[in-house]
């Protein structure tokens, strides 16, 4: 499992490059594929620089890539299949082969800038609610959703919380629907835009053109995609789906729920920053056995 934007934190990864020779010298190539000192960001900050979404969704592929050139050659041969959180999908496919780790920051920096532009375009809003069913947080989009705007419940991370994206106005009348319907809390989120809404229509001809120009092999493994929930075994299907990501809801629940069907008792290894993708496992496939492996001292232990 890879995390997506919202794992950053100022100091990540430094501890691995500091450890680990393979992990160095991938934070060094990512630096020098996108010509910009992103693991001095990484480690140092400031925070504002750091989150600015063309910088993090690099960083946080970074770093999952520099645990996987840590770990890859104990435990390649035993995975059955990954997946990964929106622009964690792009990590998911550096463990599978499907990318490289250089290809693979270019392509997510470019989506990120793509996604920033296309938020200051056509503003838009992101909540979450907690403490209401999926449906019941669709059925509210949906009857907030109008001519002048639209509300689409974009990322179902866990049967609890739903995140709902799209307007401004659209959004804040999802939300009050949410709250009469039981919601416990809605919460907006700190955004550039309305992301896996139709709102990022302006960036898709743009991620079409990078992702053209990048060659996918098949992953060695099945990547469960975000848009479908369906493992994707091709480098063709791979970009029809990481484009297809950028507009649709990210099918979280469904994507462990297949990761798990097609790895019957398997543990799931979360790779890169932060433990959230483990926190909503636990809730989608009760049971579950996961690790996180993004520090250090975690790398080590799972090694030992």
């Amino acid at each position: 499992m890879c995390p997506g934007q919202g794992a950053q934190r100022v100091g990540m990864g430094r501890d691995l490059a500091e450890r680990y020779p393979a992990a160095r010298q991938t934070f060094e190539a990512i630096d020098d594929a996108l010509g910009v000192a992103l693991s001095r960001i990484m480690w140092e900050g400031p925070e504002t620089e750091l989150t600015l979404t063309h910088n993090t969704q690099p960083a946080i592929l970074a770093h999952s890539a520099a645990v996987w050139a840590v770990v890859k050659d104990r435990v390649a041969s035993g995975v059955r299949a990954a997946a990964g959180h929106s622009l964690g999908e792009y990590s998911a496919h550096v463990a599978a082969g499907s990318l490289g780790p250089t290809a693979a920051a270019r392509l997510v920096r470019q989506r990120g800038e793509l996604m920033y532009a296309a938020g200051q375009q056509r503003p838009g809003a992101m909540a979450a609610v907690l403490g209401l069913a999926t449906e019941l947080v669709d059925a509210a989009c949906n009857e907030a959703s109008a001519s002048d705007g639209v509300a689409v419940a974009a990322n179902p991370t866990a049967p609890d919380p739903t995140v709902i994206s799209g307007d401004p106005a659209a959004v804040a009348r999802a939300g009050e629907g949410c709250r009469a319907r039981g919601a416990r809390r809605v919460v907006p989120l700190k955004v550039s835009g309305a992301f896996h809404s139709p709102l990022m229509a302006p960036a898709v001809d743009g991620l079409h053109d990078a992702l053209t120009d990048v060659d996918f092999d098949d992953p060695a493994f099945p990547v469960v995609a975000n848009a479908s929930a369906q493992p994707v075994r091709t480098g063709l299907d791979a970009k029809r789906l990481l484009l297809d990501q950028l507009t649709a809801p990210v099918r979280w629940v469904g994507c462990m729920r297949a990761a798990a069907e097609l790895a019957p008792g398997a543990t799931f290894l979360e790779i890169g920053p932060g433990n959230v993708l483990t926190g909503l496992l636990k809730r989608s496939v009760p049971g579950a056995a996961a690790l996180t492996l993004g520090t250090a001292d975690e790398v080590e232990a799972f090694l030992a």
